[in-house]
This record gives C-alpha cells, structure tokens and sequence, in this order.
C-alpha cells in the first residue's frame, strides 16, 4: 500500500544540491508527480460532458482549464525557454465547447508535461555542467514578455498550480464524494 501521507512529497536528496538543481527538481516534481497526477485522478471519476460542464457563461470548463494549461506549459517552457516554435491559441483554449475527449485532454497535458520536463532537464543539466545557475539567469522571451528562464519556470509552476486546485475542486462539485487523495485517519496515525 502507498504511503498516503508521503504520496505528493518529494523525497530529500541524498547529498546537498546547489539551489539551481533543487529548484529545477521540485519544478518536474510538481508539474508530473504532483499536479498531474491530482488532475488525472480526479478526471477518472468524471465524464466527458461533464469535464465539459460549465456553471456558466463566463466561468471556463474543466476542458477549457486543461486546453489552457497545455498552451501556458508549451508556450513558456517548451517553446518560450527551450526554444520551440511557438504555436498558441490561446482564446481557442477558452472557446473549445466539448470538442476534445477527456482522454485526449490528459493525453495533450502528459503529453506537453513531457516535453516541458525534457527542457527543464536539459537547463538541469546545463546548471550541473556550469556548476552554476547562470543558465535560469538566460533571458527569454514567452508569450512577448522578456524573463528570465527562472522566472518563466516559476511562472508556470504557480500557474499549473493554480488551475489545479481549480480542475479538483470542480471535480468533486461534479462528482460529489469520490475524489480525494488522503485518507485522513491514516494520516493522524503515521505521526
């Protein structure tokens, strides 16, 4: 059985790493062992019209939140600092009524996390080889705004966490009673 209490932590290092290397580890961390996860399990308990569902007009969908965060990871990380071509649309992703399976959501999301953690493991790399954090100093350029490669990371970093807590709590609006990651009792007992 899983340690529900140590299920989203990340584990310390072995040894002390320099702040560059602990930074870039907790980004990949949280966006694929963290949020992600949350996200796809509470998108199990739900259907697709209802990943679709909206309370109204002016609030977005579950759908439209995950079509956002795949555009916001893709255009700061994968294109703004790993340099890929930067091919947003970003009123499609809060247009979009229903047009993409549930499955196919998740599937762009991992997708795109991928990708996101393959750059954040090349500036990983590049910090390691420079045994310096110059490579987070770099400057980029996502969605025309000039920052730093750090600043860029810890943007969508904040960004993703935010829409997650978003997707979970509509969630388990939607599915009353079936989405929830700890189980209480256990937690009080492993002190």
């Amino acid at each position: 059985m899983t340690d529900t209490r140590k299920a989203f932590l990340l584990e310390p290092p072995a040894a002390a790493l320099p702040a560059a290397l602990m930074f870039l580890r907790h980004a990949r961390f949280r966006l694929l062992e963290d949020y992600f996860v949350k996200i796809n399990a509470a998108l199990e308990t739900l259907s697709d019209e209802q990943v679709w569902r909206r309370p109204n007009e002016s609030s977005n969908s579950i759908g439209n939140l995950l079509l956002h965060l795949s555009g916001n990871v893709r255009q700061w990380i994968v294109s703004g600092v790993g340099g890929a071509e930067d091919l947003r649309d970003r009123a499609g992703e809060f247009a979009a009524r229903g047009s993409v399976s549930k499955g196919e959501l998740i599937e762009l999301l991992k997708a795109t996390l991928d990708e996101a953690s393959a750059v954040l493991l090349r500036i990983e790399n590049e910090c390691a080889a420079a045994q310096s954090d110059a490579p987070l100093q770099r400057v980029c350029k996502p969605q025309a705004y000039e920052t730093t490669v750090l600043d860029a990371i810890f943007h969508v970093v904040e960004h993703f966490s935010c829409h997650t807590g978003q997707i979970i709590f509509a969630a388990k609006w939607l599915a009353e009673g079936q989405v929830s990651f700890y189980d209480d009792r256990r937690l009080n007992l492993e002190k």
